[in-house]
């Protein structure tokens, strides 16, 4: 049985019982399961059954629980999909800026189309691929919004989106070989998706949050996005009648930092405090605004984490209160921690070719205290600084 015809039996009858009633089973149970299950079904269709039934659960993570429990996957689909936190702000940037229907380019499974139509926006979904073109169309069924969202198999290259208020696009970013890094290798690439974004009135491209910075076309906003502290993407906008900007979204929220432009805020001496900023704000080049904002410099010239002599709160940094700084030594940290009665180590790096599982395993801590190392350079120097989440 090919793909397409082993996902479509699993909209029959029979595939959707087999759907509820292997809902949940452990990864140890699943041979016994498709044993017995085999005795009175296709065994092409209990394996698809438990094959879905598997990546639901993976699904979980990036979507409501309810909804990945009704909703359809493909592996690559579960991978490549955006978080539906990220997606829910996204389409409300789009309803904010006045859009009505969206032609979302590359859709995968539907996860954005989704957030979108439960916006309101009515949307267009187009994929190529006819397996994931057809589990995108089940998605819109399943979760009740087929009336906003027409689904598509189509390239998306020869797509008229003339008539759309604005376009989303996706590109893939993984091939054969792993994840893709050159925009220009992207499926679409860049520079077409830039084209297709530069003739609507607004557009929203979903890209790699490593892109360099010097390639962000100067009429296009740059928004790097975090979700519970993890980066997850970064967008560039269209039409938003801020060409040229930069921000940093923190969700949930959504915290939103935009550049200043503000010059790097230069090293310091550690002072009493130690701000970890968060990655989006890190990847969109805003430390320094940061560092403003808690009136504090950076440990050294190369290294994004900002130290003050007072705790200023800020939604954008994560605060530590520093203890000890000393050079880098394993003994000397074993020997502290000891001293200390730590047993429960958070080790944090930046600038240290030290990976943290390998240095617990060394100073083996023991206790009942708690700590935070980060291994990392002040001044070009390696150094380990002990501390604690800073409270305030």
């Amino acid at each position: 049985m090919n793909d397409l015809l082993a996902f479509r039996s699993l909209l029959t009858p029979e595939g959707r019982a087999l759907l509820d009633e292997v809902r949940g089973t452990a990864p140890a149970d699943e041979l016994a399961v498709a044993t017995r299950l085999r005795r009175d079904h296709p065994a092409d269709l209990v394996s698809a059954a438990l094959g879905q039934a598997r990546l639901r659960q993976r699904a979980a993570a990036k979507f409501a629980a309810e909804d990945a429990r009704r909703m359809f996957f493909t592996p690559g689909g579960v991978e490549q999909s955006t978080r539906a936190r990220v997606a829910a702000y996204r389409a409300r940037r789009l309803r904010e800026l006045g859009v009505t229907s969206v032609a979302d380019l590359c859709c995968g499974i539907g996860g954005d189309a989704l957030a979108l139509a439960r916006a309101g926006i009515r949307v267009l979904a187009v994929d190529r691929d006819p397996v994931t073109a057809a589990v995108a169309r089940a998605n819109a069924e399943a979760l009740g919004l087929a009336e906003l969202i027409e689904v598509r198999e189509a390239d998306v290259t020869e797509v008229d989106t003339s008539s759309y208020d604005a376009v989303f696009v996706d590109p893939a970013r993984r091939g054969g070989r792993g994840r893709v890094f050159d925009p220009e290798a992207y499926s679409p690439p860049l520079s077409w998706a830039v084209g297709v974004a530069s003739a609507a009135r607004v557009a929203a491209l979903k890209i790699a949050p490593g892109i360099p910075h010097e390639t962000v076309p100067e009429r296009a906003e740059a928004e790097w996005i975090s979700d519970g502290g993890d980066v997850k993407e970064a967008v560039l906008w269209f039409g938003t009648g801020a060409p040229g900007a930069v921000r940093a979204t923190l969700l949930p929220g959504p915290r939103s930092l935009l550049s200043r432009g503000l010059p790097d805020p230069g090293a310091r001496p550690v002072g009493r405090y130690l701000y970890e900023p968060d990655g989006a704000v890190i990847r969109a080049h805003l430390v320094a605004e940061v560092a403003e904002e808690v009136g504090g410099g950076l440990i050294d010239p190369t290294i994004a984490y900002v130290t003050a002599d007072e705790l200023r709160p800020t939604p954008y940094a994560s605060a530590y209160e520093i203890t000890d700084q000393l050079p880098f030594n394993v003994k000397k940290l074993k020997a502290l921690l000891r001293e200390r009665g730590v047993g429960i180590l958070t080790v944090k790096k930046r600038g240290s070719a030290v990976e943290p599982e390998e240095l617990r395993r060394k100073v083996k801590p023991q206790g009942p205290g708690s700590a935070t190392v980060f291994l990392t350079r002040v001044a070009g120097a390696p150094t380990m600084l002990l501390g604690a989440p800073a409270n305030g």
